[in-house]
């Protein structure tokens, strides 16, 4: 198909699919609008739908390697309507920027998927391996029935996913400047360290969990975890939450409660993180409780052929040396990498995402869609119409 039509063509689905009202875990038909736009190039479909969630596995051919496309048509809430400079579920264009919330994340990146899908699948039937998209309407939620459910799926199935790109919007200032070739683990805690209420002029007879957790969190917060890597920043621990006390100025309180998150790399394991924690809090002899949740295991692909495919693709159509980053929260890339050899995100530029008048460039359609064609040229060869 001539290039010349492609962004036309991105920017329609887009606005298309930003005008559904898909906020989390609500799809809102806009796996109805994609999927009708696959089967056409025949596309096998199966919706692997849990609860309020809806998911989508979509494949075309039967052979190895699999290319697939993974991302999510759920969006946050809008905030305050009256905030926003126009109605976020209207596609709104102002000064070469399309406005509506999903327009960055990630909405436009679906869109593309599917244009680029059709310009390859058009110009070569015949193509090699085989192309899927995963999607969901469960990411920005808890993310508890999408991504992870159909990855059981196909795993109950004994698929294995060769190559996958997550369409989050990685970039940050320039379409291209960065792909994410991994992400940190998420390891969260919640601390309940035990005291004894008391008025607070008798310290004597009561005892004082603040004070007693004190020089062990000074002891957590100080501790270097580890270095980084060439791929990953040094491994963090962060206090998010701490309460203790009854709002009165002068009793002691019975308890302190404290919420800590690691972001961490895959130099560490979930046990080694929580085994030095438990003997940190030992060492200074508390007397605690304490529940752990794991959201998250750290992935890397290092460079390799779908980075290369990608980073080749994002020169050829901008110009740019692209970036590689691990930085970031989590994304459903952490559930298809327990399948897949190869993951990585790309997609436009973050700047306005879960925000006021969430918008993408208008000339940024084209350049992505192109970007996500010409990825699969490299990873699937095949004749040309």
């Amino acid at each position: 198909m001539p290039q010349d039509t492609l962004e036309a063509r991105t920017r329609a689905l887009a606005c298309e699919l930003i005008a559904r009202r898909s906020v989390t875990p609500a799809d809102a038909g806009c796996l109805d609008v994609i999927a009708a736009r696959l089967a056409a190039l025949g596309f096998e479909l199966t919706r692997v739908d849990r609860g309020d969630t809806c998911n989508l596995w979509a494949r075309r051919g039967k052979a190895a390697p699999i290319v697939c496309f993974a991302g999510h048509t759920d969006v946050v809430p809008t905030g305050p309507l009256e905030k926003w400079s126009s109605d976020p579920f209207v596609p709104t264009e102002r000064d070469g920027l399309l406005y509506g919330r999903g327009a960055a994340d990630m909405k436009s990146s679906l869109a593309a998927f599917v244009t680029a899908i059709e310009d390859f699948v058009t110009d070569r039937p015949e193509h090699a391996g085989s192309i899927a998209l995963l999607l969901t309407s469960d990411e920005e939620g808890d993310a508890t029935d999408g991504t992870t459910r159909v990855v059981e799926w196909l795993r109950e199935a004994g698929e294995r996913l060769q190559y996958c790109i997550v369409g989050e919007p990685t970039s940050t200032t320039r379409l291209g400047d960065m792909i994410k070739n991994g992400r940190r683990g998420s390891l969260s805690g919640k601390l309940t360290v035990k005291g004894i209420q008391g008025h607070i002029a008798y310290p004597h007879k009561a005892r004082n969990p603040i004070h007693q957790i004190a020089p062990a969190l000074a002891e957590l917060a100080a501790r270097t975890w580890d270095e980084g890597s060439e791929y990953f920043p040094p491994t963090s621990w962060q206090v998010s939450n701490i309460h203790g006390g009854t709002g009165a100025s002068n009793v002691i309180p019975g308890t302190v409660e404290l919420m800590f998150n690691f972001r961490f790399a895959p130099v560490h394991t979930v046990d080694g993180l929580k085994d030095t924690v438990h003997g940190i809090l030992d060492a200074h002899g508390l007397d605690y409780d304490l529940a752990w949740s794991l959201s998250g295991m750290p992935f890397l692909t290092p460079k390799g052929t779908l980075v290369g495919a990608l980073s080749h693709a994002i020169r050829e159509v901008t110009g740019i040396e692209t970036e590689l980053s691990t930085t970031g929260g989590t994304s459903d890339g952490r559930f298809i990498a327990t399948i897949c050899d190869e993951v990585v995100e790309f997609g436009p530029v973050n700047e306005t995402i879960h925000k006021i008048d969430e918008c993408i460039a208008v000339d940024a359609f084209g350049p992505l869609a192109r970007i996500y064609r010409r990825t699969l040229d490299n990873l699937l060869p095949g004749r040309d119409a």
